[in-house]
């Protein structure tokens, strides 16, 4: 068994090439190995567009970046940008590293880092061909410390260094001059901070989308029935579903969809009262800001990829449903079955109004 020694471990690779939710739930693997090794230095690689918010919020010391559109490229692309990737990476000296990514490409990359320790899970999450190896050299259980949820698939390095878990739940704290923009936004729009409900309609397939009619029809109720304003957020590829609600919305709706970067998106769920939205990367990016979340999921259970570390109400229609996708829904596959759409305004709205019940208290004490 490979003998470990903490106290030689200057700098860590963390291999992490997937979406925001996961960099967001793989920063409780940093923070604890920041507590647990003063002074590492955690290097992550990850697509380009999660550098900032990586570094400015400390979660990494530094970023190596890829390209996702190059990665998914003709086979010379595809080898240019792994070529590049190797050659970043080799400009450190990793005392250890950490593929949570379980991938063929990360495993590669593992292998020609080669840092004197290599952690990886076994078994692996893509079962590997008879001409693949695993370099990992410190074997991960898939999941740690008794827990399904997804994130401690994350924690599980932690589980196999035999480090103690003291970070339970991602916690990332908008940065001061975000805030400070944020604030003067709602300014700008009239709203009150902890008085309006960010409403995130997109995720990665249409499947995993609930229609933008009942997100209409929910948000005037949300609206009429409590007072709260209501702020549409999402990336610059969700404007689609952003136009559908607000055409069909009789409520005043703000429309911040594409206009935020991650970091000021953070900031922005700070201010708000309460998070509605698909499973996705800003459901975990609004939990990780301490915001109460109601989380809209299809065939994904949430018990493994629900929000974590906060107030939550997580709805799923019961399952196994009758198919409402026709020819678009692949049931074998998560990220690309429909079931959501089988969930009714009523139970979202109900669980709003729940929720704000719930944590009406401890808004008045933090506030």
């Amino acid at each position: 068994m490979l003998q470990i020694s903490p106290t030689s471990f200057r700098s860590i690779l963390i291999l992490q090439t997937k979406f925001v939710g996961d960099i967001v739930l793989a920063s409780a693997l940093a923070k604890n190995l920041q507590l647990e090794y003063p002074g590492v230095s955690i290097v992550f690689l990850c697509e380009a567009r999660f550098a900032g918010f990586l570094t400015a919020h400390g979660i990494a010391a530094e970023v190596v970046t890829f390209r996702r559109a190059m990665m998914r490229g003709m086979p010379l692309q595809r080898g240019r940008e792994l070529f590049r990737m190797v050659r970043d990476l080799r400009q450190y000296r990793f005392d250890m590293t950490i593929d949570i990514t379980d991938s063929k490409t990360s495993r590669i990359l593992s292998g020609l880092v080669d840092a004197p320790v290599r952690l990886g899970y076994h078994p692996t999450e893509r079962r590997m061909r008879w001409y693949e190896r695993q370099p990992a050299n410190v074997r991960m259980r898939p999941y740690a410390f008794g827990e399904r949820h997804y994130l401690y698939r994350y924690l599980s390095p932690l589980e196999a260094l035999g480090v103690d878990l003291r970070v339970k739940a991602p916690a990332i704290r908008p940065l001061p001059l975000e805030t400070t923009r944020v604030r003067a936004l709602l300014g700008k729009y009239r709203l009150r901070p902890h008085g309006f409900v960010a409403v995130h309609a997109g995720a990665s397939f249409p499947g995993r989308r609930w229609q933008p009619e009942r997100f209409a029809a929910a948000i005037d109720r949300i609206s009429t029935e409590t007072g709260l304003d209501v702020v549409l957020v999402g990336g610059p590829d969700e404007n689609e579903a952003a136009d559908k609600i607000m055409t069909a919305a009789k409520t005043s709706v703000v429309d911040l969809v594409g206009a935020l970067p991650l970091e000021t998106l953070l900031a922005l769920f700070k201010e708000a009262r309460l998070f509605v939205g698909n499973e996705s990367g800003p459901m975990h990016m609004a939990a990780a800001a301490g915001t109460p979340v109601v989380g809209l999921f299809g065939l994904t259970d949430p018990a493994q990829w629900g929000p974590v570390g906060v107030p939550s109400i997580s709805l799923r229609p019961p399952m196994p449903c009758d198919c409402v996708g026709g020819e678009l829904c692949r049931r074998i596959d998560p990220s690309k079955a429909c079931c959501v759409w089988r969930l009714d305004v009523d139970c979202v709205v109900d669980a709003v109004r729940e929720l704000l019940a719930r944590t009406e208290m401890a808004l008045e004490q933090a506030v």
